[in-house]
């Protein structure tokens, strides 16, 4: 790719972030366009649709917070490690109105979605490991548990964020308490994958595994 082109990519990713991130994803390829300086035959150059457009983009973000874990990795305190990896996590989605909005059932079979999906898993499921040889979470919680309780935390307390400024921090102390291993109970059902794709969808992408 040419420096130009490359140039051009990388304004549209960064202002259609921004768009989704501040009006949601109804935001108009127009608009973005407008944002970057482009026209809107050059997005569609570098992204034939909207929908890989918004693929490029939460994609970028999942593989970020999967940095950020491997990072966390070599503080000393796991427990804090873990801490620090859920509110950044949590502080993204609260910050950024498109990222919940994008994991929809057509997305969710995107493969390279899931495959960003499973990465960040993954480096929750290190970070768990290493509380867990500490002793600090129970033995039963995988990286994608630890996924959706930052996905339902934000979803919880982003609609009141306005009005109680950091009231996620609450719930997130509250999910903390839960995961320690003092008087846990067996849980009912096993973890599920993170962007596995819905029970209707008969692709042959085979299963998303569990990590821990």
């Amino acid at each position: 790719m040419r420096a130009d082109a490359r140039r051009n990519r990388q304004l549209l990713l960064e202002a259609a972030a921004a768009e989704f991130a501040e009006h949601g994803m109804e935001v108009s390829i127009a608009r973005i366009a407008a944002r970057a300086g482009v026209g809107k035959g050059t997005v569609f150059r570098h992204f034939a649709t909207k929908e890989q457009l918004i693929i490029a983009i939460f994609g970028g973000q999942l593989d970020r917070l999967a940095a950020k874990g491997a990072e966390l990795l070599s503080c000393a305190d796991s427990e804090q490690a873990l801490l620090v990896f859920m509110s950044d996590a949590i502080n993204l989605q609260i910050a950024d109105r498109a990222f919940c909005q994008a994991v929809t059932a057509e997305l969710r079979r995107d493969p390279q979605l899931r495959a960003a999906g499973d990465r960040l898993a993954m480096a929750a499921g290190a970070l768990i490991a290493r509380a867990q040889a500490d002793g600090v979470v129970r033995d039963d919680i995988t990286g994608h548990d630890v996924v959706l309780l930052i996905n339902a935390v934000a979803q919880a307390t982003t609609p009141l964020g306005d009005t109680i400024p950091g009231l996620w921090q609450r719930y997130l102390s509250l999910v903390l308490d839960g995961l320690r291993p003092q008087a846990a109970r067996p849980l009912p059902v096993p973890a599920p994958g993170f962007l596995a794709p819905p029970a209707s969808d008969t692709g042959n992408d085979g299963p998303v595994h569990v990590a821990r």
